[in-house]
């Protein structure tokens, strides 16, 4: 709950992504086995409506997902419910994250990770801590840490120096 509150006050200001975070944490506690399912139906098919069908946020509520998510306008936003998403990771619109096949492997992008708009990460890849993908990249192969990404594919632009 303490936890839940932080994430909230660092989301100060971006009310969509503070009510998607509300509903994503609820519905999630109703993942966990077979008689939470059915107790948390309601409140799964509730999620399902309002986040995934009106707000097109196609987030699946079983997608492991640490504390200090950020979403800022999530419209056109795609994440496979196999990737696996560290703290404080910040993803904005139109964003694709999956994997490249059929029952292939999904993205783990680490903590303190900056995902810029109408990017694509797909395949059994990782995002290193401390890095930042650009708008409009195409990420296919992992990612270093405290680096910076662009292009179509994915290539390194810098180093980032930490405080």
């Amino acid at each position: 709950m303490i936890t839940l509150i932080k994430e909230i006050r660092s989301l100060k200001g971006n009310s969509k992504g503070i009510f998607f975070i509300l509903a994503f944490r609820t519905s999630h506690i109703f993942t966990k086995n077979i008689i939470v399912k059915l107790l948390g139906f309601p409140v799964r098919i509730l999620y399902k409506i309002i986040i995934q069908w009106i707000l097109g946020i196609d987030i699946d509520d079983s997608t492991k997902i640490g504390h200090g998510f950020n979403v800022f306008h999530g419209q056109g936003l795609i994440i496979n419910r196999s990737t696996i998403i560290g703290n404080n990771v910040t993803i904005r619109q139109n964003t694709t994250i999956g994997n490249a096949k059929s029952n292939g492997g999904s993205p783990i992008i680490n903590d303190n990770v900056e995902i810029g708009a109408n990017s694509v990460i797909i395949g059994n890849i990782t995002i290193g801590k401390n890095s930042v993908i650009a708008a409009g990249s195409v990420v296919v192969k992992n990612v270093q840490e405290n680096v910076i990404v662009a292009g179509n594919p994915a290539h390194f632009i810098k180093y980032i120096k930490l405080k």
